[in-house]
């Protein structure tokens, strides 16, 4: 046996693992999508069905996100604009104060 340096055994060994945990987790996600395809063809007795209710759930969701878009980014734009005024109205109020400390020097 050659002597690698070391003496625990394989099992207490750390593993070494190399590569993008991005990958996994893409090929991970890949074989949920197959196995849920697989899974509707059988249920629906066609990849063609089982394919139409797939894109009916992305559909309804594509139509959720963009109703709320809009008004999501109004209530943004609304706290957007309310910060920078009060942001002004404070920066307005440093201002007075230091001018006012001026005049009094």
């Amino acid at each position: 046996m050659a002597d690698d340096g070391e003496h625990s055994p394989v099992w207490a060994r750390s593993k070494r693992r190399s590569g993008n945990p991005l990958v996994g987790i893409i090929v991970t996600l890949l074989a949920l999508f197959g196995v849920l395809t697989a899974v509707l063809g059988v249920k629906e007795r066609s990849l063609a069905e089982g394919g139409a209710v797939m894109d009916g759930w992305i559909a309804k969701g594509v139509a959720t996100v963009k109703g709320k878009a809009p008004e999501a980014a109004d209530q943004a734009a609304d706290a957007t604009v309310a910060a920078a005024e009060k942001a002004g109205d404070a920066a307005q109020a440093g201002a007075a104060a230091a001018s006012d400390s001026l005049k009094k020097q």
